[in-house]
């Protein structure tokens, strides 16, 4: 059984959706392509904007990661810029748009009204209040490592609804059969019913 790694930055793995980097060419597998607020450079905006529009193609499953970072010098005002930017180029080519969020989560839901397309959090790890803020605001949330060992992140997947999870390798560095195996456990089903339910999650925010 394979088993589908949202958000990955390994790019011999083609099940899944692979990150690229900022200003490198596309893989031949399917990809996410954004601008990271850590690679925001303020006064190439345009020259930033044509790298991502002119690497979009048909293997392109998502914008990101892109959204908004506490922990970067980069000011929020122009990350705020670059996020609602590619939410409309998001909301342009019909692609779900994959988040990444650093003790910003509230200014994050405040641009879900901008949003067509389905937004993900990638990488979620957060309190239970943020999750369930995040859902009551139709995101999705796609979890990594951290299930397999921290009490309270899997107390939020149990809590979390099968048909708005994915889950993610991100960059670290394991077999992610491992975890499908443990939110199948902590969610009492089968493994073939949570991989399921992952894939028709997946063709839920590719068709809209």
């Amino acid at each position: 059984m394979d088993f589908f790694d949202f958000h990955h930055h390994k790019k011999n793995s083609l099940f899944g959706i692979y990150n690229i980097d900022f200003g490198t060419v596309p893989p031949e597998s399917p990809y996410s392509i954004g601008i990271h607020p850590k690679d925001i450079l303020v006064g190439s905006k345009e020259e930033q904007f044509s790298w991502l529009e002119s690497h979009i193609s048909e293997k392109c499953m998502a914008i990101g990661e892109c959204g908004l970072d506490s922990m970067v010098p980069v000011p929020q005002k122009i990350q705020e810029q670059f996020f609602l930017r590619q939410i409309m180029i998001s909301n342009e080519i019909q692609k779900p748009i994959i988040v990444h969020c650093v003790r910003k989560f509230y200014e994050v839901i405040s641009f879900k009204k901008k949003a067509e397309q389905a937004i993900i959090i990638h990488g979620f790890n957060k309190k239970q209040r943020i999750a369930e803020d995040l859902l009551k605001n139709n995101f999705y949330l796609s979890f990594g490592k951290a299930v397999l060992y921290q009490l309270s992140l899997q107390e939020i997947v149990r809590n979390a609804p099968l048909n708005r999870i994915f889950l993610e390798t991100d960059n670290e560095s394991f077999n992610i059969e491992e975890l499908y195996l443990k939110v199948a456990e902590i969610k009492g089903i089968s493994l073939g019913e949570l991989n399921e339910q992952i894939l028709e999650n997946l063709d839920t925010i590719r068709n809209g």
